[in-house]
């Protein structure tokens, strides 16, 4: 064993030894000092980062389904129903982190306001104020609101780009609805993408605990710097088992910038498909390179198509960062806007080339699901590429159509339709007879099932 490892390992060893001090000098009366010198505590950061981070809690009016007959007046005067919809309330928590104290910006998770009613802010000295709702990115799972308040405390923001795997880290949020908690950890990750819960995905991992409410709190640097904000968690077995997921502030801040000027992120388009490389690929195409995004598929008359990109290239470096895999270059490609440059650097066998493509508009295609089959009343149905898997995607369910009672939701995909597959909405409108029973085949996150509709 090398002598820096050793010194590593005896100054952690060190550490554990002081951080553990405390709690036997407090039981035997003893000041919490050595030799004049004060423990180390996380205490001094945690006082002033933990007013920052607030607790969010939201009311939802859900319309409840009822019995088709109860929707026939004849049967209502019958049966003395009187004409009015059935709602209930669904209640939900969660945590957010004020970003900017002037403004009294919020930053939290989409799905914890999600489609919420009304959202409540309670602070760290126990004001409790309704929050202004600014805006929302769906597929990044962010979100910013706003606070009516004064005397607020924000978190200053840290490069999450100089993380480094091995750092201690804070959790700071309320898991569970008991209040604000405090957890720590360490980097155990970073990049990590391709896991199915987010549309854009490079997070930061880590063991410090998260639960439950943790969603929209804060991921925080020894500093008490903002690097990242806690968003998912791992549990194969229903609860923590040490997996996190954090989205980091250089993911955060581009898109909040745009939710606060616009309201929403109206994302341009490149026009390419990719897929990771793998080994097979790799010696099938004869590569040097190990790492990239495979081009599979361009657009007709995109960006990518006019830049000159085929299928087969492999992309390595898009605005001088690195491309690893294809989430990377979707990541890269989801920050840009209309009219934004791209600069794609790639390999034609070995050759390596570089381009430069002008982002285009996205053409978001919808339609009205009762067009499609009576059935899909109720539905909004639009065109989704979601972790690689081209398909239709419900964009609106109304919760008392027939649909929603089935089990489907928002964001599920249709990838075939009656053992067809299809891709676009045109490829559905051929496979579907509007008078007979409509079998699909959903894809929800890392999920797939079927249903009939009949």
């Amino acid at each position: 064993m090398n002598a820096p490892l050793i010194k590593q390992l005896l100054l952690i060893s060190i550490l554990s030894v002081c951080l553990s001090i405390p709690l036997i000098a407090q039981a035997a009366g003893m000041p919490p000092y050595i030799d004049g010198q004060p423990l180390p505590s996380l205490a001094p950061m945690l006082e002033h980062a933990t007013p920052a981070v607030v607790n969010i809690s939201t009311s939802t009016n859900i319309q409840v389904s009822e019995n088709p007959l109860m929707q026939d007046p004849f049967f209502r005067q019958f049966f003395n129903v009187p004409n009015q919809s059935r709602q209930r309330q669904n209640n939900s928590l969660g945590s957010g982190v004020i970003i900017d104290s002037n403004q009294g910006l919020v930053l939290t998770n989409n799905h914890v306001i999600d489609k919420a009613d009304k959202i409540r802010v309670t602070l760290h000295d126990g004001r409790q104020l309704t929050a202004k709702l600014i805006g929302t990115d769906p597929e990044a799972d962010i979100a910013i609101i706003q606070i009516p308040a004064n005397n607020l405390t924000q978190l200053p923001i840290a490069d999450s780009s100089q993380l480094k795997v091995g750092d201690f880290v804070v959790a700071i949020g309320n898991p569970f609805g008991l209040g604000q908690t405090v957890t720590s950890g360490i980097v155990s990750a970073l990049g990590r993408s391709g896991l199915g819960i987010e549309g854009y995905e490079d997070f930061i991992q880590t063991d410090a605990s998260i639960n439950p409410g943790n969603s929209g709190g804060a991921l925080v640097n020894l500093r008490g710097q903002l690097i990242g904000m806690n968003t998912a968690i791992l549990a194969p077995t229903g609860g923590n088992v040490g997996i996190g997921f954090a989205i980091p502030t250089n993911m955060i801040m581009p898109i909040k910038d745009l939710l606060v000027k616009h309201g929403e992120v109206k994302r341009g388009l490149l026009g390419v498909t990719t897929q990771d490389l793998t080994p097979d690929l790799v010696n099938a195409f004869n590569l040097e390179n190990k790492h990239g995004a495979a081009v599979s598929r361009i657009e007709s008359d995109s960006p990518a198509a006019k830049a000159g990109l085929e299928p087969g290239d492999i992309i390595v470096f898009a605005n001088g960062k690195p491309v690893k895999n294809s989430q990377d270059i979707r990541n890269i490609v989801g920050l840009l806007q209309i009219g934004d440059k791209v600069d794609i650097e790639y390999f034609r066998g070995n050759e390596k080339k570089s381009v430069v493509a002008t982002i285009g508009k996205q053409e978001q295609p919808r339609l009205a699901g009762e067009k499609l089959h009576p059935l899909l009343k109720g539905t909004v149905l639009g065109v989704t590429q979601k972790d690689q898997i081209e398909g239709i995607l419900f964009e609106k369910i109304q919760t008392s159509s027939y649909t929603w009672r089935l089990g489907l939701r928002p964001g599920d995909v249709i990838v075939s339709a009656n053992r067809y597959r299809v891709h676009n909405l045109e490829e559905l409108k051929k496979v579907v007879d509007p008078v007979a029973p409509l079998l699909i085949n959903i894809q929800r996150g890392q999920e797939g099932f079927f249903v009939v509709l009949r």
